[in-house]
Protein backbone atom coordinates (compact mmCIF):
# COMPACT_ATOMS: atom_id res chain seq x y z
CA UNK A 1 0.00 0.00 0.00
CA UNK A 2 1.10 3.46 -0.71
CA UNK A 3 2.55 5.51 1.59
CA UNK A 4 -0.28 8.29 1.52
CA UNK A 5 -2.63 5.54 1.59
CA UNK A 6 -1.99 4.05 4.62
CA UNK A 7 -1.89 7.14 6.24
CA UNK A 8 -5.68 7.73 5.32
CA UNK A 9 -6.22 4.18 6.49
CA UNK A 10 -4.36 4.06 9.98
CA UNK A 11 -5.92 7.60 10.36
CA UNK A 12 -9.19 6.37 9.83
CA UNK A 13 -9.01 3.34 11.91
CA UNK A 14 -7.65 5.24 15.16
CA UNK A 15 -10.41 7.41 14.34
CA UNK A 16 -13.27 4.47 14.77
CA UNK A 17 -11.54 3.27 18.42
CA UNK A 18 -11.69 6.79 19.51
CA UNK A 19 -14.24 9.45 21.62
CA UNK A 20 -12.61 11.93 19.80
CA UNK A 21 -10.74 12.69 16.64
CA UNK A 22 -7.50 11.86 16.12
CA UNK A 23 -5.06 15.22 15.60
CA UNK A 24 -2.50 13.18 13.24
CA UNK A 25 0.68 15.75 12.37
CA UNK A 26 1.80 14.06 9.25
CA UNK A 27 -0.11 15.51 6.91
CA UNK A 28 -1.39 14.33 3.28
CA UNK A 29 0.86 16.59 1.87
CA UNK A 30 3.72 15.19 3.92
CA UNK A 31 3.13 12.07 2.89
CA UNK A 32 2.83 12.75 -0.85
CA UNK A 33 6.70 14.38 -0.07
CA UNK A 34 7.96 11.39 1.36
CA UNK A 35 6.74 8.96 -1.63
CA UNK A 36 8.22 11.75 -3.94
CA UNK A 37 11.40 11.77 -2.10
CA UNK A 38 11.49 8.19 -1.58
CA UNK A 39 10.62 7.76 -5.88
CA UNK A 40 13.61 10.08 -6.29
CA UNK A 41 16.07 7.85 -4.48
CA UNK A 42 15.19 4.84 -5.68
CA UNK A 43 15.63 6.33 -9.13
CA UNK A 44 11.76 5.89 -10.01
CA UNK A 45 11.29 9.97 -10.31
CA UNK A 46 8.01 10.69 -11.83
CA UNK A 47 9.41 12.69 -14.99
CA UNK A 48 12.03 9.75 -15.67
CA UNK A 49 10.79 7.61 -18.43
CA UNK A 50 14.21 6.23 -19.00
CA UNK A 51 13.48 7.29 -23.01
CA UNK A 52 13.43 10.84 -23.34
CA UNK A 53 14.45 11.51 -20.14
CA UNK A 54 17.10 9.71 -18.39
CA UNK A 55 18.21 9.38 -14.46
CA UNK A 56 21.45 11.09 -13.52
CA UNK A 57 21.11 9.65 -9.96
CA UNK A 58 21.84 12.60 -8.28
CA UNK A 59 19.15 11.88 -5.25
CA UNK A 60 21.10 8.82 -4.04
CA UNK A 61 24.59 10.83 -4.79
CA UNK A 62 23.38 13.64 -2.68
CA UNK A 63 22.08 11.54 0.44
CA UNK A 64 25.20 9.04 0.01
CA UNK A 65 27.60 12.43 0.46
CA UNK A 66 26.41 13.90 3.49
CA UNK A 67 25.56 10.13 4.82
CA UNK A 68 29.83 10.28 4.21
CA UNK A 69 31.02 13.28 5.63
CA UNK A 70 28.23 13.32 8.74
CA UNK A 71 29.83 9.90 9.57
CA UNK A 72 33.33 10.70 8.31
CA UNK A 73 35.74 9.03 11.09
CA UNK A 74 32.98 9.26 13.82
CA UNK A 75 33.58 7.87 17.28
CA UNK A 76 31.66 7.04 19.56
CA UNK A 77 31.41 4.94 22.43
CA UNK A 78 29.50 3.83 25.84
CA UNK A 79 31.38 3.85 29.36
CA UNK A 80 30.95 4.35 32.84
CA UNK A 81 29.52 1.56 35.39
CA UNK A 82 28.55 -1.98 34.83
CA UNK A 83 26.25 -2.02 31.97
CA UNK A 84 28.32 0.20 29.79
CA UNK A 85 29.79 -3.19 29.08
CA UNK A 86 27.18 -4.83 27.33
CA UNK A 87 25.87 -2.21 25.79
CA UNK A 88 28.61 -0.74 24.16
CA UNK A 89 29.36 -4.08 22.83
CA UNK A 90 26.49 -4.24 21.39
CA UNK A 91 26.65 -0.59 20.16
CA UNK A 92 29.65 -1.53 18.36
CA UNK A 93 28.61 -4.09 16.54
CA UNK A 94 25.12 -3.65 15.89
CA UNK A 95 24.50 0.21 15.50
CA UNK A 96 27.91 1.73 14.74
CA UNK A 97 29.03 -0.53 12.23
CA UNK A 98 26.04 0.13 10.15
CA UNK A 99 25.17 3.61 10.75
CA UNK A 100 26.20 5.57 7.55
CA UNK A 101 24.08 2.72 5.27
CA UNK A 102 21.18 3.73 7.33
CA UNK A 103 21.77 7.25 7.91
CA UNK A 104 21.67 7.63 3.70
CA UNK A 105 18.36 6.43 3.94
CA UNK A 106 17.36 9.05 6.65
CA UNK A 107 18.74 11.56 4.75
CA UNK A 108 17.40 10.91 1.37
CA UNK A 109 13.67 10.50 3.22
CA UNK A 110 14.05 12.69 5.93
CA UNK A 111 13.95 10.88 8.69
CA UNK A 112 14.70 7.31 10.43
CA UNK A 113 13.91 5.67 13.65
CA UNK A 114 16.32 3.21 15.77
CA UNK A 115 14.39 0.90 17.10
CA UNK A 116 15.86 -1.76 19.73
CA UNK A 117 14.22 -4.83 21.27
CA UNK A 118 15.33 -8.03 22.63
CA UNK A 119 15.65 -11.74 21.10
CA UNK A 120 16.41 -14.75 22.45
CA UNK A 121 20.12 -14.03 21.41
CA UNK A 122 19.97 -10.64 22.85
CA UNK A 123 19.24 -6.76 22.02
CA UNK A 124 18.83 -6.03 18.34
CA UNK A 125 18.19 -2.98 16.17
CA UNK A 126 15.55 -2.06 14.04
CA UNK A 127 15.76 0.84 11.73
CA UNK A 128 12.67 2.51 10.36
CA UNK A 129 12.91 4.56 7.31
CA UNK A 130 10.67 7.28 7.25
CA UNK A 131 7.72 5.89 5.22
CA UNK A 132 7.15 2.83 7.21
CA UNK A 133 6.39 4.90 10.90
CA UNK A 134 3.74 7.37 11.20
CA UNK A 135 4.27 9.88 13.77
CA UNK A 136 0.66 11.14 15.42
CA UNK A 137 1.83 13.63 17.91
CA UNK A 138 5.12 15.83 19.38
CA UNK A 139 5.55 17.64 21.99
CA UNK A 140 7.07 21.88 22.30
CA UNK A 141 10.65 19.92 22.73
CA UNK A 142 10.09 18.14 19.30
CA UNK A 143 10.00 14.73 20.70
CA UNK A 144 7.69 12.08 19.31
CA UNK A 145 4.94 11.27 22.37
CA UNK A 146 2.72 8.94 19.53
CA UNK A 147 3.67 6.86 17.17
CA UNK A 148 2.62 3.79 14.77
CA UNK A 149 4.62 1.60 12.86
CA UNK A 150 3.78 -0.67 10.03
CA UNK A 151 4.64 -4.23 8.56
CA UNK A 152 2.90 -5.72 5.77
CA UNK A 153 3.13 -8.98 3.86
CA UNK A 154 1.34 -10.66 1.63
CA UNK A 155 -0.02 -14.59 1.95
CA UNK A 156 -1.88 -15.83 -1.30
CA UNK A 157 -4.27 -14.00 -2.11
CA UNK A 158 -4.63 -12.10 1.57
CA UNK A 159 -2.43 -9.02 2.82
CA UNK A 160 -1.69 -8.79 6.72
CA UNK A 161 -0.77 -5.63 8.43
CA UNK A 162 0.26 -5.12 11.72
CA UNK A 163 -0.17 -1.87 13.69
CA UNK A 164 2.55 -0.84 16.27
CA UNK A 165 1.58 2.01 18.26
CA UNK A 166 3.90 3.23 20.91
CA UNK A 167 2.02 6.22 23.36
CA UNK A 168 3.81 8.05 25.96
CA UNK A 169 2.07 9.01 28.70
CA UNK A 170 3.69 10.88 31.55
CA UNK A 171 6.20 7.69 32.85
CA UNK A 172 4.02 5.27 31.24
CA UNK A 173 4.69 3.40 27.80
CA UNK A 174 1.90 2.11 26.38
CA UNK A 175 2.73 -0.61 23.04
CA UNK A 176 -0.65 -2.19 21.49
CA UNK A 177 -0.24 -4.19 18.04
CA UNK A 178 -3.32 -4.99 16.23
CA UNK A 179 -3.42 -7.43 13.07
CA UNK A 180 -5.74 -6.82 9.83
CA UNK A 181 -6.62 -8.77 6.94
CA UNK A 182 -7.68 -7.25 3.31
CA UNK A 183 -7.62 -8.64 -0.32
CA UNK A 184 -6.86 -5.49 -2.04
CA UNK A 185 -4.84 -2.77 -1.33
CA UNK A 186 -7.25 0.23 -0.83
CA UNK A 187 -7.96 -0.91 3.22
CA UNK A 188 -6.16 -2.81 6.10
CA UNK A 189 -9.22 -4.85 5.97
CA UNK A 190 -11.19 -6.54 8.90
CA UNK A 191 -9.29 -6.76 12.40
CA UNK A 192 -8.01 -10.30 13.33
CA UNK A 193 -6.49 -11.41 16.68
CA UNK A 194 -2.57 -10.59 16.38
CA UNK A 195 -1.80 -14.05 17.65
CA UNK A 196 -3.86 -16.28 14.69
CA UNK A 197 -0.99 -15.14 12.26
CA UNK A 198 2.13 -17.18 12.90
CA UNK A 199 4.58 -14.69 12.20
CA UNK A 200 3.26 -12.71 15.37
CA UNK A 201 1.92 -15.28 17.37
CA UNK A 202 4.23 -14.63 20.03
CA UNK A 203 3.61 -11.08 20.10
CA UNK A 204 0.96 -9.25 23.29
CA UNK A 205 -1.86 -7.54 22.03
CA UNK A 206 -1.32 -4.88 24.74
CA UNK A 207 2.11 -3.92 27.35
CA UNK A 208 2.52 -1.00 29.41
CA UNK A 209 6.16 -0.48 30.69
CA UNK A 210 6.37 2.28 33.80
CA UNK A 211 9.57 4.41 34.53
CA UNK A 212 10.53 5.75 31.46
CA UNK A 213 10.24 9.51 30.36
CA UNK A 214 10.12 9.10 26.46
CA UNK A 215 9.39 6.75 23.51
CA UNK A 216 11.89 3.75 23.51
CA UNK A 217 13.70 4.66 20.44
CA UNK A 218 15.74 6.94 18.72
CA UNK A 219 14.63 9.51 16.47
CA UNK A 220 16.79 11.51 13.61
CA UNK A 221 15.21 13.65 11.13
CA UNK A 222 17.53 16.11 9.01
CA UNK A 223 17.96 19.62 10.73
CA UNK A 224 16.62 21.07 7.66
CA UNK A 225 13.15 23.65 7.80
CA UNK A 226 10.43 22.05 6.49
CA UNK A 227 9.54 24.42 3.95
CA UNK A 228 6.98 21.61 1.51
CA UNK A 229 4.94 21.75 5.18
CA UNK A 230 5.83 24.62 7.43
CA UNK A 231 3.39 23.49 9.91
CA UNK A 232 4.87 20.15 10.18
CA UNK A 233 7.34 19.01 12.91
CA UNK A 234 8.59 16.13 10.53
CA UNK A 235 12.30 15.86 8.76
CA UNK A 236 12.98 16.67 5.00
CA UNK A 237 15.02 15.47 2.82
CA UNK A 238 18.50 16.92 2.29
CA UNK A 239 17.40 17.40 -1.40
CA UNK A 240 14.09 18.74 -0.80
CA UNK A 241 15.02 22.18 -1.81
CA UNK A 242 15.97 21.13 -4.87
CA UNK A 243 13.50 18.82 -6.38
CA UNK A 244 12.79 20.98 -9.58
CA UNK A 245 16.60 21.56 -10.30
CA UNK A 246 17.04 17.73 -10.06
CA UNK A 247 14.35 17.66 -12.60
CA UNK A 248 15.96 19.69 -14.89
CA UNK A 249 19.83 18.83 -13.81
CA UNK A 250 17.96 15.14 -15.53
CA UNK A 251 16.91 16.57 -18.60
CA UNK A 252 20.27 17.84 -19.17
CA UNK A 253 22.09 14.82 -18.34
CA UNK A 254 19.29 13.39 -21.18
CA UNK A 255 20.83 15.56 -23.72
CA UNK A 256 24.01 14.77 -23.26
CA UNK A 257 22.96 11.33 -23.59
CA UNK A 258 21.06 11.99 -26.73
CA UNK A 259 23.56 14.15 -28.14
CA UNK A 260 26.14 11.43 -28.00
CA UNK A 261 24.18 8.84 -29.35
CA UNK A 262 22.26 10.89 -32.09
CA UNK A 263 25.86 12.18 -33.19
CA UNK A 264 27.08 8.60 -34.11
CA UNK A 265 29.40 8.42 -36.72
CA UNK A 266 27.48 6.85 -39.78
CA UNK A 267 27.25 5.84 -43.25
CA UNK A 268 24.63 6.23 -45.78
CA UNK A 269 24.75 3.92 -48.55
CA UNK A 270 22.63 3.72 -51.56
CA UNK A 271 20.88 0.23 -52.21
CA UNK A 272 21.91 -1.08 -55.16
CA UNK A 273 25.42 -1.08 -53.56
CA UNK A 274 24.55 -3.48 -51.05
CA UNK A 275 24.17 -7.15 -51.87
CA UNK A 276 20.73 -8.79 -50.73
CA UNK A 277 20.37 -12.17 -49.05
CA UNK A 278 17.73 -14.40 -49.64
CA UNK A 279 18.19 -16.70 -46.71
CA UNK A 280 17.86 -13.77 -44.40
CA UNK A 281 15.63 -11.75 -46.32
CA UNK A 282 18.01 -8.80 -45.96
CA UNK A 283 20.53 -6.65 -46.93
CA UNK A 284 24.31 -7.47 -46.28
CA UNK A 285 26.01 -4.71 -45.12
CA UNK A 286 30.11 -4.71 -45.23
CA UNK A 287 32.09 -6.69 -42.98
CA UNK A 288 28.42 -6.89 -40.79
CA UNK A 289 28.97 -3.65 -39.99
CA UNK A 290 24.92 -3.14 -39.08
CA UNK A 291 25.45 -0.01 -36.76
CA UNK A 292 27.73 1.46 -39.25
CA UNK A 293 26.15 1.85 -42.31
CA UNK A 294 22.14 2.98 -43.35
CA UNK A 295 20.90 2.08 -46.40
CA UNK A 296 19.54 5.25 -48.75
CA UNK A 297 17.28 5.06 -51.88
CA UNK A 298 19.47 6.88 -53.80
CA UNK A 299 18.69 8.22 -57.53
CA UNK A 300 22.41 8.69 -58.40
CA UNK A 301 23.10 11.08 -61.11
CA UNK A 302 24.64 14.63 -62.29
CA UNK A 303 23.10 16.71 -59.76
CA UNK A 304 21.98 13.54 -57.23
CA UNK A 305 23.17 12.60 -54.14
CA UNK A 306 26.42 10.29 -54.20
CA UNK A 307 26.41 6.34 -53.88
CA UNK A 308 27.96 6.71 -50.45
CA UNK A 309 27.62 9.76 -47.89
CA UNK A 310 29.25 9.69 -44.96
CA UNK A 311 27.45 11.35 -41.42
CA UNK A 312 29.55 12.77 -38.71
CA UNK A 313 28.43 15.85 -37.51
CA UNK A 314 30.39 17.66 -34.53
CA UNK A 315 29.53 16.88 -31.17
CA UNK A 316 28.20 20.20 -28.96
CA UNK A 317 29.55 18.18 -25.55
CA UNK A 318 31.39 21.55 -24.16
CA UNK A 319 28.56 23.38 -24.24
CA UNK A 320 25.92 21.13 -23.01
CA UNK A 321 28.47 20.35 -20.42
CA UNK A 322 28.91 23.29 -19.04
CA UNK A 323 25.03 23.62 -18.85
CA UNK A 324 24.76 20.68 -16.98
CA UNK A 325 27.60 21.71 -14.74
CA UNK A 326 26.20 24.72 -13.87
CA UNK A 327 22.73 22.96 -12.66
CA UNK A 328 24.70 20.40 -10.68
CA UNK A 329 26.15 23.83 -8.79
CA UNK A 330 22.62 24.95 -8.30
CA UNK A 331 21.94 21.52 -7.06
CA UNK A 332 24.90 22.09 -4.57
CA UNK A 333 23.89 25.34 -3.02
CA UNK A 334 20.05 24.33 -2.76
CA UNK A 335 21.44 21.11 -1.09
CA UNK A 336 23.93 22.85 1.26
CA UNK A 337 26.84 21.40 -0.60
CA UNK A 338 30.16 22.67 -1.05
CA UNK A 339 30.53 23.38 -4.90
CA UNK A 340 32.36 20.46 -6.66
CA UNK A 341 30.76 17.95 -4.75
CA UNK A 342 28.74 17.20 -7.37
CA UNK A 343 30.10 19.59 -10.43
CA UNK A 344 33.15 19.57 -11.70
CA UNK A 345 35.92 21.00 -8.96
CA UNK A 346 38.33 22.36 -11.24
CA UNK A 347 35.53 25.02 -12.79
CA UNK A 348 34.97 26.44 -8.93
CA UNK A 349 36.53 27.77 -6.51
CA UNK A 350 38.82 29.85 -7.83
CA UNK A 351 39.90 32.14 -4.95
CA UNK A 352 40.24 31.20 -1.15
CA UNK A 353 37.55 33.14 0.07
CA UNK A 354 35.10 31.22 -1.99
CA UNK A 355 36.79 28.15 -0.94
CA UNK A 356 36.32 29.27 2.26
CA UNK A 357 33.02 30.06 2.40
CA UNK A 358 31.47 26.93 0.64
CA UNK A 359 33.25 24.39 2.68
CA UNK A 360 31.73 26.07 5.56
CA UNK A 361 28.11 25.67 4.50
CA UNK A 362 28.92 22.36 3.98
CA UNK A 363 30.20 22.00 7.30
CA UNK A 364 27.76 24.25 8.98
CA UNK A 365 25.07 22.02 7.89
CA UNK A 366 26.78 18.63 8.44
CA UNK A 367 27.72 19.91 11.87
CA UNK A 368 23.86 20.51 12.48
CA UNK A 369 22.95 16.68 11.10
CA UNK A 370 25.76 15.18 13.19
CA UNK A 371 23.56 16.79 16.75
CA UNK A 372 20.59 15.62 15.11
CA UNK A 373 22.27 12.46 14.90
CA UNK A 374 23.98 12.15 18.39
CA UNK A 375 20.50 13.16 19.91
CA UNK A 376 18.96 10.08 17.94
CA UNK A 377 21.84 7.84 19.27
CA UNK A 378 21.66 8.69 22.82
CA UNK A 379 18.06 8.12 23.17
CA UNK A 380 18.26 4.45 21.33
CA UNK A 381 21.57 4.03 24.41
CA UNK A 382 18.54 5.03 26.78
CA UNK A 383 16.26 2.80 25.19
CA UNK A 384 18.80 0.11 24.89
CA UNK A 385 19.63 -0.02 28.65
CA UNK A 386 15.82 0.46 29.70
CA UNK A 387 15.21 -3.11 27.49
CA UNK A 388 18.40 -4.67 29.01
CA UNK A 389 17.50 -3.82 32.04
CA UNK A 390 13.69 -5.34 32.18
CA UNK A 391 15.27 -8.47 30.76
CA UNK A 392 17.81 -8.50 33.53
CA UNK A 393 20.04 -7.93 30.67
CA UNK A 394 22.03 -5.76 32.78
CA UNK A 395 21.87 -4.34 36.13
CA UNK A 396 19.38 -1.73 36.78
CA UNK A 397 19.77 1.81 36.13
CA UNK A 398 20.97 4.20 34.04
CA UNK A 399 25.40 3.99 34.88
CA UNK A 400 26.60 4.71 31.42
CA UNK A 401 27.75 8.01 29.80
CA UNK A 402 27.81 8.03 25.94
CA UNK A 403 30.45 10.28 24.14
CA UNK A 404 31.16 11.16 20.93
CA UNK A 405 33.97 12.37 18.89
CA UNK A 406 33.25 13.98 15.07
CA UNK A 407 35.71 14.61 12.60
CA UNK A 408 35.96 18.59 11.09
CA UNK A 409 38.65 17.53 8.18
CA UNK A 410 35.80 18.57 5.57
CA UNK A 411 36.45 22.53 6.77
CA UNK A 412 40.20 21.86 8.23
CA UNK A 413 42.99 20.44 6.41
CA UNK A 414 44.73 18.60 8.56
CA UNK A 415 48.26 17.98 7.11
CA UNK A 416 48.25 21.46 6.24
CA UNK A 417 47.74 22.82 10.04
CA UNK A 418 49.98 19.95 11.00
CA UNK A 419 52.80 21.88 8.61
CA UNK A 420 51.80 25.05 10.15
CA UNK A 421 52.63 23.93 13.53
CA UNK A 422 55.72 22.83 12.16
CA UNK A 423 56.60 25.97 11.15
CA UNK A 424 55.83 27.15 14.87
CA UNK A 425 58.71 24.83 16.36
CA UNK A 426 61.28 25.73 14.08
CA UNK A 427 60.10 29.54 14.70
CA UNK A 428 60.10 28.37 18.86
CA UNK A 429 56.55 30.22 19.23
CA UNK A 430 55.37 26.87 19.72
CA UNK A 431 56.84 24.25 22.19
CA UNK A 432 57.50 20.41 21.06
CA UNK A 433 55.18 19.59 24.20
CA UNK A 434 52.56 21.27 22.95
CA UNK A 435 52.73 20.12 19.34
CA UNK A 436 52.89 16.81 20.53
CA UNK A 437 50.07 17.39 22.90
CA UNK A 438 48.20 18.66 20.23
CA UNK A 439 48.75 15.82 17.39
CA UNK A 440 49.32 12.59 19.95
CA UNK A 441 46.23 13.41 22.29
CA UNK A 442 48.46 13.67 25.27
CA UNK A 443 48.06 16.22 28.02
CA UNK A 444 51.32 18.56 28.83
CA UNK A 445 52.64 16.64 30.97
CA UNK A 446 52.45 13.39 29.07
CA UNK A 447 53.63 15.29 26.09
CA UNK A 448 56.68 16.61 28.28
CA UNK A 449 57.39 13.08 29.48
CA UNK A 450 57.51 11.52 26.15
CA UNK A 451 59.65 13.66 24.48
CA UNK A 452 63.09 12.05 22.94
CA UNK A 453 65.77 12.70 24.85
CA UNK A 454 68.20 15.69 23.65
CA UNK A 455 71.36 13.96 22.11
CA UNK A 456 74.62 14.14 23.93
CA UNK A 457 77.51 16.10 22.46
CA UNK A 458 80.12 14.58 22.81
CA UNK A 459 83.52 17.01 23.77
Amino acid sequence: MKFSKMLAAITQVLNQDSDTQVDVCMTSEMARRIELWTAMYEDNAPWVDRKKVKSAQLPAAIASEVARLVTLEMKSEITGGSSATYLNDQYQKKVLTSIRRYMEYGCAKGGLILKPYVTKTGLAIQYVQADCFFPLAFDDSGQIQQCVFTEQFRKGQKIYTRLEVHTLQGEQIRITNRAFVATNDYSLGSEISINSVDRWSELMPEAVMEGADRLLFGYFKVPLANADDTGSPLGVSVYSRAVELIKEGDRRYSNICWEYEGTQLAVHVATSMLKYNHDLDKFEYPGGQDRLYRNVEYNTGASDKPFIDTFSPEIRDTALFNGFNNQLKLIEFACCLAYGTLSDPQNVDKTATEIKTSKQRSYTFVSDTQLALQTALEDLVYAMNFWASLYGLVPPGNDYQVSFDWDDSIVVDAEADRQTDRADVAMGVMSLAEYRSKWYGETLEEAQKNLPEPANVEE
